[in-house]
């Protein structure tokens, strides 16, 4: 029989020792894939296998796989780590192994996600009463929200989407901003909408949707319309001006705002970022990412509506054998598109009590405050530019090769600073490409990094940078 104990202490102990080692191991280490492969791979087993053996063989040949996502010094996509509370309420959510589906298949689960989406609802300034889903991650979040206004806007023009399908339905008109997520469209391509069939309004210099841009054309457009803003562009940091968005909106008799907040909607938890979301109440729904500024485990979603009818009428669905709740218990398989779902709520709710008020505002602010700290060591180097306003913890960097400015010269000479940078291993920072230029694009969103991880992940772009320069192609020293 398994040692059952003994083996979750071994886990632990592995899982501790990994954690610690963390800050100082390289981000990335050059990985031979064909090696990675057989280490892992071969044919199954015929027959069974310690569970110890194959748990430390597993932490072993995985290792040189692992990318140190979790670390202080990863700063490529929006990625935080895990702060403590939520990574042990995601341990006990796995050993709890609780289907979140159904109040009646654990009245825990469905309790704490209704206190934690009581809290987050506060948190970010939204309306009282309205309806939170835990999914996956942004996409589902946005699919979810888009799937309720589809349903609000067709109900209003006296059509059933979900009883009578698209065949002869109206149209919907939708509306983007230039600069939306590629999870936008993934959510549109996968709710029947189409990528391609939506009206793109044009941004400014650092990717905010024009208001005026928006009301030229939404006086074109008559019938059911979606319009999805954004607070917190993927590059930028930016927000789009939600309080002249929702009022063009609002002019509409049959209109939904949605608000992609992957990132930036955390910006509400801060005091000092008031500014930055103004007018984001006046929405109809929002989505954002536990797993990036909350600094939960994957995976961890959220999606929020005003309109708690529409939310539940799009998602909610039913079999002759649940259980289902009739007094005032949360179903939450009610508010997404899963019925077997993994209790997400656990994680949130650890990460909000831990946290509490002032300490999320001060993880959300710190690493703004570190953006703003890593541009600004950058930005007086030769032949280093930033982009964007670091208005919240993205920064854009472009580099310009020594005695050259040919645009063609700098975006090879920025990619391959990139390049140099990753395989370093001190920070691992992405590319990405701004208004026609190669860019390296810094996230600051885990609640571990300190200003010497930031100020140490300068110092190895700035060597990178100089190695490139030397026409080395390889990072000094390392």
């Amino acid at each position: 029989m398994t040692d059952r104990d003994g083996l979750l202490r071994q886990t632990a102990d592995i899982a501790a020792d990994f954690l610690d080692r963390l800050p100082d191991r390289p981000v990335v280490r050059p990985v031979d894939l064909a090696e990675l492969r057989a280490a892992l791979g071969g044919a199954m087993p015929d027959g069974p296998s310690d569970p110890g053996s194959v748990i430390e063989a597993l932490a072993r040949d995985a290792e040189p796989g692992l990318v140190g996502t979790a670390g202080p010094r990863y700063f490529g996509f929006v990625i935080g780590g895990d702060v403590p509370a939520a990574l042990a309420a995601d341990w006990l959510t796995s050993a709890w192994d609780q289907n979140a589906g159904l109040y009646a298949t654990s009245p825990a689960a469905a309790v704490v996600e209704e206190v934690a989406a009581t809290w987050l609802v506060d948190v970010f300034g939204l309306p009282h009463g309205s309806s939170v889903g835990f999914v996956t991650g942004a996409t589902m979040a946005t699919f979810t929200a888009l799937a309720a206004g589809r349903h609000r806007v067709l109900e209003r023009a006296g059509w059933n989407i979900e009883e009578d399908g698209y065949v002869g339905a109206p149209v919907i008109e939708v509306v983007v901003g230039d600069e939306a997520h590629v999870t936008i469209f993934a959510s549109l391509q996968m709710l029947g909408l189409g990528r391609k069939r939506v009206h793109r309004i044009a941004a400014d210099e650092q990717g905010r949707m024009r208001a005026d841009a928006l009301r030229e054309t939404l006086a074109t457009l008559d019938g059911p319309i979606l319009v999805c803003a954004q607070s917190g562009n993927v590059n930028t940091g930016a927000f789009d001006p939600l309080p002249e968005i929702v009022a063009a909106v609002r002019s509409k008799p049959n209109a939904w705002l949605h608000v992609d907040g992957a990132f930036g909607l955390w910006a509400a938890a801060v005091p000092a970022l008031s500014d930055r979301i103004a007018g984001l109440a006046g929405a109809d729904s929002w989505t954002t990412d536990a797993h990036k500024w909350l600094n939960v485990p994957y995976d961890s979603g959220i999606v929020i509506c005003r309109d708690a009818e529409a939310h539940h009428l799009a998602m909610a669905l039913a079999a002759s054998y649940y259980v289902v709740a009739e007094g005032g218990e949360r179903d939450s398989m009610n508010f997404v598109a899963e019925s077997s779902r993994r209790a997400r709520g656990f994680a949130i709710y650890a990460a909000l009590k831990s946290l509490g008020r002032s300490g999320l505002a001060d993880m959300i602010e710190g690493c703004c405050r570190l953006a703003r700290r890593m541009a600004d060591g950058l930005r007086g180097a030769p032949g280093v530019t930033i982009l964007n306003e670091v208005v919240l913890n993205q920064v854009l960097v472009r580099f310009a090769p020594p005695g050259s400015r040919d645009d063609s010269a700098a975006d090879d000479f920025t990619r391959r600073i990139i390049a140099a940078v990753q395989r370093d291993g001190t920070c691992w920072a992405g590319g990405t490409t701004w208004h026609g230029m190669a860019a390296m694009r810094i996230s600051v969103s885990n609640w571990s990094t300190t200003e010497a991880d930031a100020d140490l992940s300068v110092e190895a772009i700035l060597r990178c940078a100089k190695a490139v320069a030397a026409g080395s192609g390889a990072p000094v020293g390392a």
